[in-house]
């Protein structure tokens, strides 16, 4: 079943991509799907509860107050997860939004300081 995300998450970031970002993109298994990471950096992922991008706290809010986005949570009553929203079906069939939001993504990711060696957040 994580093979058939990765494809599909593979598919989707080809599209969203098309050569318009710079940092090379790499697709991987993930748990239960597949993420997405830029310079070895996780930025989005594709799992049973969606697809979801991790993206500057702005950016969050525009997206859950404009088109629906939602907390990443991967269980019911699980941790929200930091820095992550899904996004709507709506979003990912609009390739142009898609777009934009997958370069703010990787601009934000590939942005933040690198965990210190050894430590695990």
């Amino acid at each position: 079943m994580a093979e058939e995300y990765l494809e599909r998450l593979s598919a989707l970031i080809e599209k969203a991509a098309s050569g318009k970002i710079k940092n090379s993109l790499k697709c991987k298994h993930f748990f239960s799907g597949a993420a997405v990471y830029a310079k070895g950096r996780i930025c989005m992922s594709l799992t049973p509860v969606g697809f979801a991008i991790k993206l500057p706290e702005e950016s969050r809010n525009t997206l859950s107050k404009e088109r629906g986005a939602k907390p990443l949570r991967y269980f019911p009553k699980g941790p929200i997860k930091k820095d992550y929203v899904v996004l709507p079906k709506a979003v990912l069939t609009d390739i142009k939004a898609l777009r934009n939001w997958v370069k703010v993504s990787v601009e934000y990711v590939v942005s933040l300081p690198l965990p210190a060696k050894g430590s695990r957040k």
